[in-house]
């Protein structure tokens, strides 16, 4: 979750570093903000990104009054150790304005997948008693495993015969309950990937 430099607060102003929060799914950038020494430590202990408000002159959690919180995914330190990126999954939009990040930009990817981690992230964030997600997500682990498991054992049926359709459409119940169980153990396809890139290089 976080690079193995340190952030060096004395470089800066008041000790205050910037901090560029990242959608880490859409990959877009959501806001700036600046981080001290305390708001960093909140933030790894918290899993919620907090920053120094230089308005209100305190640590502030986004979304402590809007709910719009930002899940802690991954914290990365630059080159020159005084400026931070901050990968997280936002649970609303961004801007005080209404608007999902601070540059007026939607919040969507043109990859299918990151918009449906996204639907799942949000379903999970914010439940709803008319989604089959927040539903699954609500009966538990092992609840999501199961269902993962038995997905798995109709695609393998399907694989034996020669109907196409059953066999795609058991394929996407496969994907869609394997992401729901990924972002239940608090993962996403990223960290996935990661492995398997980090496999592809040796």
């Amino acid at each position: 979750m976080y690079n193995n430099k340190q952030i060096n607060f004395q470089k800066c102003a008041d000790g205050l570093v910037p901090a560029i929060v990242q959608d880490s799914a859409t990959l877009k950038v959501l806001m700036l903000g600046y981080m001290n020494q305390e708001a960093l430590d909140k933030t790894l202990q918290e899993g919620k990104v907090t920053f120094f408000s230089r308005s209100k002159q305190r640590l502030w959690t986004k979304g402590e009054e809007s709910g719009n919180f930002l899940s802690l995914q991954e914290i990365r330190v630059d080159c020159d150790s005084d400026t931070l990126l901050i990968k997280a999954i936002p649970a609303g939009v961004v801007c005080h304005t209404g608007a999902d990040t601070c540059w007026e930009e939607s919040n969507v990817s043109n990859d299918f997948l990151a918009k449906l981690e996204s639907i799942i992230v949000d379903r999970k964030n914010n439940p709803s008693d008319d989604s089959y997600t927040s539903k699954l997500f609500a009966k538990g682990i092992n609840k999501v495993a199961q269902k993962v498991g038995e997905e798995a054992v109709e695609v393998v049926i399907e694989a034996k015969d020669d109907n196409e359709e059953l066999f795609l459409n058991e394929s996407a119940d496969l994907l869609f309950h394997y992401l729901v169980l990924l972002h239940a153990k608090g993962y996403q396809l990223a960290d996935v990937l990661s492995v398997l890139q980090k496999r592809h290089s040796k």
